[in-house]
This record gives structure tokens, sequence and C-alpha cells, in this order.
């Protein structure tokens, strides 16, 4: 098959990117290296076109989706502290840029629109384990052009016949998670820390849970709702259906490690959720997918890769 990723050269991107190409398929991807990196490509590089350009460039678009049947759209601002030093940036990106990737779809004739969003946009939510049907309470910019983006989605499939499905990430997790950035997930960062002897740092008292998914997961996860008649239109989480807290994570990794977990506490962020866990049910019976990698397993791949 014809494929474009957009992002196609950030952590799930270029893990997406990656298994594609081992399956024999053709794929494109755009991606503005602003925070990708093509090396992250691998192996996959030489078979791989990539398209240097913006989300919010109408020829780098047109160029991208010309001959595509499928889509996985996963390029955005990510960093919920980014979008709120930043939040013009993050609605021009996640929304603006959204838009304009689903009126290229439409243009072209792409069969199916996959989009990357996040559990984010459930806020603190009561009830556990949260539902798509939940009411969503977005707490930054970030979850807030996350979920417009994922109405936009919802409206060209009804509006303009576009298949478009959302799968909102938990926690994504594994090999090659960048921790040198500013903005980089909490893994990455409290690997790193513990391999150079350092405390890592935890905003909060660390009792704040997380459902950790892993990126292999994702992958399978995007690919199937690519295929799935259920799932146009249709939005679904994507986790592991499972609670974590951060200290229990971090004493995991030490464990692993064979080192000490002592912490370095510092106080919680604003617009950072305290507890989640995802209802997965959706996506197992109208995507016919479940993830298959537990935290164990899923943090040794990862260490030892």
């Amino acid at each position: 098959m014809h494929i474009l990723i957009t992002g196609g050269a950030g952590f799930i991107g270029s893990h997406l990117t990656r298994w594609l190409v081992e399956q024999g398929h053709t794929v494109r991807v755009l991606d503005n290296l602003s925070s990708g990196r093509s090396a992250a490509l691998g192996p996959a590089r030489s078979a791989v076109e990539l398209v240097v350009g913006d989300l919010r460039d109408p020829e780098a678009l047109a160029r991208a989706v010309a001959g595509c049947e499928i889509v996985f759209h996963l390029a955005a601002m990510v960093s919920v502290v980014e979008s709120i030093e930043r939040p013009q940036a993050a609605y021009d990106l996640n929304v603006v840029g959204t838009v304009g990737l689903l009126q290229a779809a439409r243009a072209a004739g792409v069969r199916r629109v996959v989009q990357a969003s996040t559990c984010a946009v459930y806020g603190n939510t009561e009830r556990l384990p949260v539902r798509e049907d939940d009411p969503p309470q977005p707490l930054s910019p970030y979850s807030a052009t996350k979920l417009a983006a994922e109405q936009a989605g919802i409206l060209y499939t009804h509006l303009y016949g576009l298949d478009v499905a959302a799968m909102r990430f938990f926690n994504v997790y594994g090999p090659r998670q960048d921790p040198a950035s500013p903005y980089a997930a909490a893994i990455p960062r409290f690997v790193q820390a513990l391999r150079d002897g350092r405390r890592p740092t935890v905003f909060g008292d660390g009792l704040q849970t997380r459902d950790f998914v892993f990126v292999g997961d994702i992958v399978q996860a995007l690919w199937a709702a690519a295929h799935a008649p259920g799932a146009a239109g249709g939005i679904f989480n994507v986790g592991r259906g499972e609670e974590t807290t951060i200290l229990d994570l971090i004493g995991t990794i030490a464990n692993v490690l064979g080192v000490p977990a002592e912490i370095d506490f510092q106080p919680a962020r604003p617009g950072e959720v305290r507890h989640s866990r995802a209802d997965v049910s959706r996506l197992t019976t109208q995507v016919g997918f479940r993830a298959a990698t537990d935290l164990p397993t899923g943090l040794a791949m990862t260490l030892h890769e």
C-alpha cells in the first residue's frame, strides 16, 4: 500500500515507519524535522520518501498525500509544558494543521486517516477507567487542541465522507525515546537519570498514576484502526487498562538497572492530570485490538535495546 505518515521521523512515527517498510509497504514521511530526526528511521531511511515540510504548508501537504491510500497523522506539538508556554503555536499546528491535512486528504481521495490524539483530553476525571464517552475536561492548550482536532476528524467523516479515526494514546514509551529534550516524556528521563547515577526528578508526590503502553502496541493499534470497518468516525482509547504510580515506575526501572531508586521531588506542574487509566473495551470490540505488552516486559525491551 501507499502510505503517508506525518511526523514519521518522530518517536512513534519512526517506529511505525520502520514496521511498515518491513511489511513491504511504500511509505512517504512528511516531517519538518523540528523534533524528529531522519536518523530515527534507521535501515528504513533508504526505502522511505522523506518530504521535509511543514504541516501548515498547502504545497507540501499536496505533495505528501498524492497517491496515498492511508494517512497516519502523528505530527503535532505534543508537550503540555510547551503548549502552555506557546498556546498560539499549539493551536496553529495541532488544529489548523490538522484541518489542512484533512482537506488535502479529502482532495487526494485518501481512503482513511488515522490521527493521534491523547488521554489528556479527559483531564482530572473522577471515574476510572475513563471511557471515550466521558466528558472531556482539557487542562492545557495541548489537550484542548487535540480535542478540537478529533472533532474536525469526526466532522470530515460525516460531512465530507473522509474516513477518519482518532486514537487517544495513553502514556507511550519504548526504545529510542529521546531523553534530551526539555519536554521529554517521563520514562526516558528517569532511565537516563538512573543510568547516570542521578536522582530522577518527580513533580508532585509521585503517587499520580499513568497507563503506560509500549510503542510496539501503538504501532499495531494504528494499523488495525486503518483497516477495521467499525473505526471510521470513531475515537478509541489506546492503553493497557492498568494504572502504575510514578514511584512504582521508577522502582521498576531501578530494579531492572540494578541501581537505587532515590528521587528528587519538585512541586507539581500546572496542567497535568492526577490519575489516568484507559477503558479499552471499545478498541477491542470495534477495532479488534488489545495491547499485549505488560510494563515489565516493555521496560526490559526498552532498556536492553
